[in-house]
């Protein structure tokens, strides 16, 4: 029997020596489509050939079942993101409607010290909406990459300005309108140019990406740029400098989104029936979390309660996005396998988002519709003799406006429109 054994592995050596030296290309290309090459050890290909195949169908077939599955997994977080955004836009407008329905029933304000919200149902259902919109969006971090789902955080801007438009008779000028298709044409570049497939997938890889030396060492300097901006640029600029608190709550956020992702992360093993709850990082993520989002909403309600909320929001968006971006490059290297264009989509959405979330809260305030632009644009506004008339020429329609021009041509007109207010004799 070793006699026959030693001949068998002669014959096969053999073979394989032969397809490798005489005939290979063609061999696995045959061995790819199923068959085996015809040759005087026909019997030994073909069994090599049935195994290679079964290897590559089973490899092929895994790989297929992973990309099937990121795929379904990016599509769940982008769903979760995007409704997180409807959750948390409309809970503004049902609390702004509680809060106005005790306005005219004569009770104290809540800005006055007051808690009647507390008893207007109306109050809970736009906080029960908030809380159910920040669990979807905890939820879509665990999903799809923090590169996607930060910036449709903008969304909820966008819901909230339409809805009270709608609800609460605030009106949207042009610039608004303008700012809000900007922000979803923004959102749809993102969403059409961010990877789509996660890189990091179980606790285990998010402990080895914590140790990686690269997140080490930026980590350890949003540390220490924070606890220079909390004990010494704070106490003496925060008062007068809009970006102290809002870089403050930027940086630190960073490092909540990367929490968040983690126990997104740690909560899908649970469900899965693995011992997570013993893993020591899992509640590390947990207290660190709760320590960055305090500090976060400590820093933005000061920030808040001191500058005007329309300037703060969009700095506070860009930063706070900026450098999740970032964080999230150094940490899961969700661009490490982007193509050229796919970063430029996303970085050209990003920033058609920043200057849609600027349009709509920097002129909000701003009376401005179609019926302010030059009259030029509309056809039945002649001037003299048919022709029509120049930019100068329309603004000339009443006495008033041509006080108006009058005073912007002399040095006391120039004077008041410099200090923000122009006066009409």
């Amino acid at each position: 029997m070793a006699h026959s054994v030693s001949k068998t592995k002669t014959i096969l050596e053999a073979c394989i020596s032969s397809l490798i030296n005489n005939t290979r290309d063609k061999w696995v290309e045959k061995c790819h489509q199923g068959s085996s090459l015809a040759s005087s050890c026909f019997q030994y290909q073909q069994q090599l050939c049935t195994l290679i195949n079964v290897t590559v169908w089973k490899t092929l077939a895994a790989d297929e079942m992973i990309e099937s599955r990121g795929k379904y997994d990016f599509y769940i977080g982008l769903v979760l993101a995007m409704s997180s955004s409807l959750f948390i836009g409309g809970s503004f407008i049902l609390k702004k409607k509680g809060l106005l329905r005790l306005a005219r029933k004569g009770s104290m304000r809540a800005g006055q010290g007051g808690h009647a919200y507390l008893k207007e149902w109306l109050w809970w259902a736009g906080l029960l909406s908030m809380g159910a919109g920040e669990v979807a969006n905890f939820a879509a971090y665990a999903f799809a990459p923090a590169t996607l789902v930060t910036p449709l955080g903008a969304l909820s801007v966008l819901v909230s300005a339409i809805l009270s438009s709608y609800f609460l008779n605030e009106k949207l000028n042009l610039h608004g309108k303008i700012g809000c298709l900007l922000s979803i044409l923004g959102s749809t570049m993102m969403v059409i140019h961010a990877p789509q497939e996660e890189e990091v997938e179980t606790l285990g890889e998010v402990s080895h990406k914590l140790g990686d030396p690269g997140f080490v060492v930026f980590a350890t300097l949003i540390v220490i740029v924070s606890l220079i901006m909390i004990f010494v640029v704070g106490p003496r600029h925060g008062q007068t400098n809009i970006l102290v608190y809002i870089t403050i709550c930027s940086v630190i956020g960073a490092l909540s989104v990367s929490c968040v992702k983690g126990l997104g992360i740690a909560i899908k093993e649970l469900f899965a029936g693995k011992a997570v709850l013993k893993h020591p990082l899992a509640w590390i993520l947990l207290l660190s979390l709760i320590a960055c989002v305090s500090t976060q909403i400590n820093y933005l309600n000061r920030a808040l309660d001191i500058f005007n909320t329309s300037i703060v929001t969009p700095i506070y968006y860009v930063f706070f996005t900026t450098s999740v971006l970032t964080c999230s490059a150094i940490l899961f290297k969700e661009w490490q396998h982007m193509a050229a264009d796919d970063i430029i989509g996303t970085f050209s959405g990003f920033i058609t988002i920043i200057v849609g979330i600027f349009l709509l809260h920097a002129f909000k305030d701003v009376n401005f519709s179609l019926s302010n632009l030059p009259v030029t644009l509309h056809k039945d506004n002649k001037g003299i003799n048919g022709c029509v008339p120049s930019t100068y020429e329309l603004f000339n329609h009443d006495e008033e406006s041509a006080t108006r021009i009058s005073d912007l041509h002399s040095p006391d007109g120039i004077s008041s429109r410099r200090n923000g207010n122009l006066s009409a004799s």
